[in-house]
């Protein structure tokens, strides 16, 4: 199985921004950890602060790979292009997010690519990526 993760802005800060509300741990870190627990799984990342180069990675993956993981950060909230994107490739995608975006600003509570995906996890930290991973060896493998 063959997955990508893409994370959007400001993820390339986690374990520098916001501790309280995204831990401590940088995600380069955290994808190690991921690609050692799931040997099995052909992992990739990829992050951007820049909302076109996610909608073209989404393009370049979304019909060779199995699957994908996205936490699209603040363009979950305000990303037409990206839910579009989505809707447009052929393999299933996962929406994740660490913090419960439901606890937190009224704009975040509003999402352009719920629609569009297999399952939202959401508001369990870094191991939302975890599940969303167990998910697809669950159901998609």
């Amino acid at each position: 199985m063959k997955l990508q993760i893409i994370n959007g802005p400001n993820l390339n800060l986690l374990g520098t921004r916001e501790k309280d509300i995204y831990g401590d741990q940088n995600f380069e870190d955290y994808f190690k950890k991921l690609k050692s627990k799931f040997k099995s799984i052909e992992l990739h990342y990829f992050q951007s602060n820049i909302e076109g180069e996610l909608i073209d990675k989404i393009h370049d993956v979304g019909f060779n790979f199995d699957g994908i993981i996205i936490n699209a950060a603040a363009y979950t909230h305000t990303s037409v292009g990206i839910g579009d994107a989505i809707r447009s490739i052929s393999i299933p995608v996962i929406e994740v997010h660490i913090s419960n975006t439901y606890s937190r600003e009224e704009f975040r509570h509003k999402s352009f690519l719920s629609a569009h995906v297999k399952g939202i996890v959401m508001g369990l930290g870094l191991r939302s990526y975890d599940l969303a991973i167990s998910s697809f060896i669950k159901n998609y493998k």
